[in-house]
């Protein structure tokens, strides 16, 4: 039975696997494109960011098909935008169709940062719910170093490798698609929004076969509560702390600079005087230590709980951009010291925010309100990104390195006082549990 669960989470984390590899896989094509259409500057720049302006509209509109048609519907949904993106930038005859396909591509990457935590959270027994939601992270972070590993491989194809780097995507979008028709549609779903409660009690049962029945008559009664003192209004007093908790959350996810590490590595390791092909392997090296570091976490954070991990990372990233910013204020570059401080840096984000951010706020909303919630906290996420992203290269050249890691280890000292003083601990606790813990906060 743990086994079907099991499954059926690896299958839908198959989004973040197609979520990881969609963001990355421009990387090694953007040059090619560029020379291909003859592109200006800013048609580069929107080329490039075009799917992250999908992703924001994707997590903005996602919850209303994930309440509407079902979370598995939603997903099937997001499958066929992961296949159309890579079919129609491969295929593509001009840039304004290449455009389009990567814009939908964005949208079906927002929409699966909302759709597939929900569901697994809402099919995983509570003992591993966190590891199971943690598959979604772990196949975003795999997804980017197979479509690095899949670049490389392609790459040396000749002036049209770039369409064979962009629609190779096809081949997991469509495993995706076929392997959704395994998975059942979530249990909280049928009987919150549907009112089917002998098809919801059926998955139940495999999920938790020893106490499906007291499962079933818990998630009956917090949806009569809900009924009758508006459950079904995100923005009611009664949501206001799992509110705020999903809003702090996602801002301390990109104010720690992740995205702008991630993004502008090769930029960062030769601002400190490193060759560009050196850079480019201190690159290839962040994606290592995030990929090990990730699983790790995956294996301690039902074991420790989020909070403990959340600590441990926040004194981590603390620490190494602090020594960061030191290094870039007293140009002391001596070595490779700046690119073992990035990736020990890696290390604790993997561990802390990069594994529990997904699992966390897909658990501290009620049923009524979940995806509604996941969307709030997914749409902070994605406008903090673009925003960091696009601001990090005027934040070097006006107030320098030292200045701007010196902001982002402020940031993370907030972010030990939140987790220190507000952030609850959600390990081992049914989600109906939680919902009561945290509403009457």
């Amino acid at each position: 039975m743990r086994n079907k669960v099991f499954l059926w989470s690896i299958i839908v984390a198959l989004g973040g696997f197609l979520f990881g590899f969609d963001t990355a896989v421009i990387s090694g094509a953007e040059q090619s494109i560029q020379q291909y259409w003859q592109l200006s500057d800013t048609q580069h720049g929107l080329t490039i960011s075009i799917a992250l302006i999908g992703t924001i509209l994707g997590a903005l509109i996602s919850s209303f098909p994930s309440e509407k048609l079902g979370r598995k519907n939603t997903l099937i949904l997001i499958a066929i935008l992961y296949l159309f993106s890579a079919l129609g930038t491969a295929l593509a005859t001009n840039w304004y169709i290449f455009m389009i396909f990567r814009f939908l591509g964005g949208i079906g990457v927002g929409a699966s940062s909302v759709t597939a935590p929900i569901y697994i959270s809402e099919i995983s027994p509570p003992k591993s719910r966190g590891k199971l939601v943690a598959l979604f992270q772990f196949n975003i972070v795999f997804g980017i170093l197979v479509s690095y590993l899949s670049n490389y491989m392609i790459g040396q194809g000749g002036d049209s490798s770039w369409r064979w780097m962009l629609g190779v995507q096809v081949i997991p979008s469509l495993l995706f698609l076929v392997l959704l028709r395994l998975v059942p549609e979530s249990p909280r779903w049928l009987i919150v929004k549907k009112g089917k409660i002998d098809e919801a009690t059926k998955v139940l049962k495999i999920i938790n076969p020893s106490g499906y029945e007291a499962e079933v008559e818990e998630i009956k009664a917090d949806m009569m509560q809900d009924r009758t003192v508006q459950g079904a209004e995100l923005f009611s007093p009664k949501h206001r702390f799992p509110v705020f908790l999903a809003v702090s959350f996602a801002i301390f996810n990109q104010v720690s600079g992740i995205n702008a590490i991630i993004y502008y590595a090769p930029r960062i390791f030769e601002m400190t005087g490193l060759e560009k092909e050196s850079s480019l392997l201190s690159s290839v090296g962040i994606g290592l230590v995030n990929f090990v570091f990730t699983l790790l976490a995956m294996n301690f954070i039902d074991r420790f709980g989020r909070r403990t991990l959340m600590l441990i990372g926040s004194v981590g990233l603390i620490i190494t951009l602090g020594l960061v910013s030191r290094a870039f204020f007293m140009n002391d570059f001596g070595g490779l010291m700046v690119t073992i401080l990035l990736l020990v840096y890696i290390a604790f984000f993997a561990f802390s925010q990069g594994a529990v951010i997904w699992v966390f706020i897909s658990e501290i909303f009620p049923n009524q309100v979940r995806a509604k919630g996941q969307t709030l906290g997914s749409l902070t996420h994605w406008v903090m990104a673009a925003i960091i992203a696009f601001s990090f290269p005027m934040l070097t050249s006006y107030l320098g390195g030292g200045t701007t890691f010196l902001f982002f280890a402020l940031m993370m000292v907030l972010q030990l006082v939140f987790v220190w003083k507000l952030m609850p601990e959600t390990k081992g606790r049914s989600l109906e549990q939680l919902e009561h813990t945290i509403i009457m906060h």
